[in-house]
């Protein structure tokens, strides 16, 4: 990736930090998924959450093909941080910055895979109750721990913020990207 360009299209946005990673370094973390299946109220409902992601082995395997991540927050400031409605309500913001990002990389001609906040919500009701496709496959982005990702541990790593306090919230995603491939067309 050209860093500069990238920086360059970075610095119009609200990016509160961010870090190009080695996918290698990501493991994907029964913990976490544990956590989807037996806490999480979307599990088993939507297209972006797990079992319909895949295996915690798949979800691996499908980081690792994609060798480099832009992986990044951004921060909200809310009056309650207790007001969980409210809380929610800054999500939107950071799922369009992470569609710009992942926009400006495939526009770069590379291929991406975005794993975001919590569980897709574009649809009203998502197709996969009804056993259909996902309706909206490209925007659809799946969350960051329904592929295993225990984003504290990059965060610590890559030496980046993860609690600000106050009335602030720091969400994160991760684009991963790869070269496209021209034999295949895509």
């Amino acid at each position: 990736m050209n860093i500069e360009k990238f920086e360059t299209f970075i610095s119009d946005y609200p990016v509160f930090e961010y870090r190009i990673i080695d996918t290698k370094e990501i493991k994907a973390a029964a913990r976490v998924r544990s956590i989807c299946e037996n806490e999480c109220q979307r599990f088993n409902s939507t297209w972006a959450c797990p079992p319909a992601v895949g295996t915690l082995a798949e979800c691996e395997a499908r980081i690792h093909s994609y060798p480099h991540a832009v992986f990044f927050s951004s921060v909200a400031e809310v009056s309650d941080i207790m007001n969980f409605e409210e809380l929610l309500s800054t999500r939107r913001a950071h799922e369009d910055l992470t569609a710009e990002v992942d926009f400006f990389l495939r526009g770069e001609g590379y291929e991406t895979l975005t794993l975001s906040t919590e569980s897709c919500d574009i649809c009203e009701e998502c197709a996969y109750k009804s056993g259909q496709p996902c309706r909206f496959p490209d925007r659809m982005h799946p969350c960051l721990e329904s592929h295993g990702v225990v984003v504290s541990e990059i965060v610590e790593e890559k030496q980046m913020e993860y609690n600000l306090g106050g009335n602030t919230i720091l969400w994160f995603s991760m684009v991963l990207y790869r070269e496209r491939n021209i034999e295949n067309g895509k």
